[in-house]
């Protein structure tokens, strides 16, 4: 019974994070993924679209996502600074998490706001990803967490949810699958690749 609630509960983030046609406008900022060893392997382009911000991944030759047993799902997720340091990309810190909610589409009390469904990649290296999440903004953010409210309940305003705070933002490829539930990253693996999110001028 429990995993069939989970499912339902993952139905219904997914519904915050659905998969429209790709956007007809061109998009308000783009990421350049880099794998391990400097190679770009893809881009992500973001766009913000009336039911919040559009996000496409296209990959390429990313070869080292499709060897033994890293195949298929990987873990896509926006991370809370824009740096994108090689080998491990720990330089991009954690999860983007302006609400301070608990990881994972699964979790009664997630996600974080950098949670995206899982990326297929194809066993060529390639993949064409579109999502949209409410959960974000493209907005300028001031950086600054407003005070805590007398019940604890921090109090979210639009500033928080951008991407574009004082330390920026990136989007990270992982080696394997998010389970969606465990914290912090929901046991997807490695950083496979890192791309710094970039407003266009």
């Amino acid at each position: 019974m429990k995993k069939f609630i989970g499912y339902l509960g993952l139905t219904a983030v997914l519904a915050a994070l659905s998969l429209p046609a790709a956007a007809q406008t061109e998009p308000d900022a783009t990421a350049e993924l880099l794998d391990a060893e400097g190679n770009r392997v893809g881009t992500v382009e973001f766009t913000s679209v009336e039911d919040g911000v559009q996000i496409r991944t296209l990959v390429e030759g990313f070869d080292a996502a499709v060897t033994g047993d890293q195949r298929g799902q990987h873990g896509l997720h926006i991370h809370e600074t824009g740096e994108c340091t090689a080998p491990d990309f720990s330089s991009a810190g954690g999860h983007f998490n302006p609400t301070d909610a608990d990881h994972g589409l699964l979790d009664p009390d997630g996600p974080h706001a950098g949670d995206l469904p899982n990326i297929w990649i194809e066993a060529d290296g390639s993949a064409d990803y579109t999502v949209t999440t409410n959960l974000i903004t493209l907005e300028e953010g001031d950086g600054q967490r407003p005070a805590q409210e007398d019940d604890g309940q921090r109090p979210v305003q639009e500033g928080d949810r951008s991407l574009f705070d004082s330390d920026g933002s990136a989007i990270i490829i992982h080696s394997g699958a998010d389970d969606y539930i465990t914290d912090p990253s929901g046991d997807s693996g490695d950083r496979l690749a890192c791309g710094v999110i970039e407003p266009n001028q």
